[in-house]
């Protein structure tokens, strides 16, 4: 069990089969860590957000449409906006907005201009050419003359979920918007070695929910009127948040749900380039760890179920489980992504096949020793022969207060000798079928055949508090429709039917145990409450009852049946007073003496 957990653990990581959920761990993690926003304390959006829109469609009635309010907007504003940066302090500058397209060339104008002042600026794009070659401005020679400007490639990586959880260096030879932007805020360039190779993906390194990186809404930037002190000294990324511009995506703090938020993609940049200036603190484990890792888990239940410790294995196997969740947040946290969905499901395996295994053996044993007791004792009792200390498996004797039933076919035996054995057979196979469903159906338990009798026990070995009750429904069914369907099936075999039964029911105490030699043992109730239920039955010969009911068990009945009536008063071999007799009528259509 050991081998097939944790092999299946290494074929399900080795296929991907759990990668969307694994996926959604990560987010739990992050969710788990909280937020810290110090790691973007450098960073500010500036944002064309919803309310930018309103203030300038206001300022468009103004004026009479002189002011344009459509996105995307002249370029004059964004050049204004830069403008009112650089008075304040801003230290960088990054647009998350392309410009590969001419537009009016006065408004171009004052841009190229507004950027070559502020120097190095980042500009995004998503027209990447072959060997990171670009249109922004006219490509890479223009924007050399632009304050040494440089352009990004603003594709991002996309889960299979549609969450963005990953960044790498470069795309076709260009640097990320992010990377860019890094390697302008630290004044240096960045390896590829950082992040393992120029496309490797790396995780993204988020700071908390959106909304963590400050931010101050495009119109107030342009009208001047913001506090300085937000971006003097900052790097700036100037880019759209109003989610009807359509750049905002998932992120593994956005939430779930329907209440989750989605983030800005100028936020999204923010935390990829703080990501990078940070070194890339979170990393993926390597692959030889996490197989480690389902090595380990996927083994971890069946060896502490070596000795056929059920409940040890489950819960040492629930313990190591919680162990390792919390030890991959603490990874988490440390910088580490480890499997967590794969290991646990190697464990669960582990656990599930370890109780299969050993709860299967032991049903086997079980099954085993059911089916050479239930040779001698009724199924009723099998679980409490097995659990008897007795060597020779006898269960001690137990006086119990029971409902004894005794049940014979009348003239069933002059039916027999006319017959052949195999007819006498299948007849006593049938009756004795419907009589012993309708005693085991109301919970009784069968003490033994002899012949077309039955002797039958309610409230052992089992306690029954209903066990009159359950004894008299029995006997109803019996007398009732299991003697009719039974004469039925008799008329259709084409044989004499109209049989006619007696039943006795009595109540007292018994003692319960089993009896006989080495070689056969059987379960038995012996006492006087036996004898007078036997005799009771015997009793119901010459009369218009089918069942006699003692007075004793009248009384334990909790809901005695309205048309259980008093017959008379009987003297009972045996006994020295006369008993009282109940009975209830013969049903419908009962064959008659």
């Amino acid at each position: 069990m050991a081998v097939f957990a944790a092999g299946l653990g290494i074929v399900a990581y080795a296929t991907g089969i759990f990668h969307r959920p694994e996926l959604e761990t990560i987010d739990a993690r992050f969710q788990v860590r909280g937020s810290n926003p110090s790691l973007v304390k450098n960073f500010v959006i500036v944002g064309v957000d919803s309310q930018t829109l309103a203030e300038f469609q206001a300022e468009s009635h103004k004026t009479n449409g002189r002011f344009k309010s459509e996105w995307p907007f002249p370029r004059r504003y964004h050049a204004q906006v830069i403008y009112n940066l650089l008075k304040a302090g801003a230290k960088h500058i990054a647009i998350d907005i392309q410009f590969t397209q001419q537009t009016d060339p006065t408004d171009d104008d004052d841009l190229a201009y507004a950027i070559k002042k502020a120097g190095h600026v980042v500009l995004a794009t998503t027209s990447v050419g072959p060997h990171g070659t670009t249109d922004v401005f006219g490509g890479a020679a223009v924007l050399e003359t632009l304050g040494h400007a440089v352009a990004a490639d603003a594709e991002n990586i996309i889960d299979t979920d549609g969450i963005f959880r990953r960044m790498q260096y470069s795309y076709q030879g260009l640097e990320t918007f992010g990377t860019a932007i890094a390697a302008e805020t630290m004044g240096k360039p960045v390896s590829p070695k950082l992040f393992g190779g120029a496309t490797t993906p790396v995780p993204i390194d988020y700071a908390g929910p959106p909304g963590t990186v400050p931010s101050i809404s495009y119109y107030k930037v342009y009208d001047d009127h913001f506090p300085a002190s937000m971006v003097r000294g900052k790097t700036v990324i100037i880019g759209v948040t109003a989610s009807i511009l359509q750049d905002v995506h998932p992120t593994p703090t956005s939430g779930e749900g329907s209440s989750g938020q989605l983030m800005a993609g100028s936020e999204i940049v923010a935390n990829q380039a703080a990501t990078v200036i940070h070194g890339v603190p979170l990393r993926d484990d390597a692959g030889w760890v996490n197989v480690f890792l389902i090595i380990l888990l996927g083994i971890a239940a069946p060896l502490l179920g070596l000795r056929s410790w059920a409940l040890r294995a489950l819960l040492g196997g629930v313990i190591v489980g919680v162990l390792y969740l919390l030890a991959a947040q603490i990874a988490f946290s440390s910088g580490s992504i480890i499997a967590v969905v794969t290991p646990e499901f190697a464990l669960v395996l582990g656990i599930v096949g370890t109780l299969g295994v050993v709860y299967l053996g032991e049903a086997f044993e079980r099954q085993y020793a059911r089916t050479t007791f239930a040779r001698f004792v009724p199924p009723g009792v099998v679980d409490q022969v097995l659990a008897s200390t007795d060597d020779d498996l006898r269960l001690a004797g137990v006086e119990r207060v029971c409902t004894v039933m005794f049940s014979d076919l009348r003239g069933f035996t002059k039916f027999s000798e006319s017959q052949p054995v195999e007819k006498v057979i299948a007849v006593v196979n049938h009756y004795l079928n419907e009589m012993t469903e309708a005693i085991l159906e109301s919970g009784g338990t069968l003490i033994a055949y002899m012949g077309d009798g039955i002797m039958a026990v309610f409230g052992a070995p089992l306690d029954q508090d209903d066990h009159a009750d359950r004894a008299m429904r029995a006997a109803r069914e019996m007398i009732g429709e299991r003697l009719q369907g039974f004469n039925d099936w008799l008329a259709e075999q084409g044989h004499i039917s109209g049989f006619r039964m007696g039943v006795g029911l009595n109540t007292g105490p018994v003692m319960c145990g089993n009896v006989g030699a080495e070689q056969r043992v059987e379960y038995t109730a012996i006492g006087d409450t036996t004898n007078t239920a036997s005799r009771l039955e015997g009793m119901t010969k010459g009369t218009p009852n089918m069942l006699f009911v003692a007075e004793a068990t009248r009384d334990a009945m909790h809901d005695p049946p309205e048309d259980l009536q008093f017959v008379d008063e009987f003297e009972v071999r045996g006994r020295a007073s006369k008993m009282r007799i109940f009975s209830i009528p013969d049903p419908p259509g009962s064959p008659q003496d």
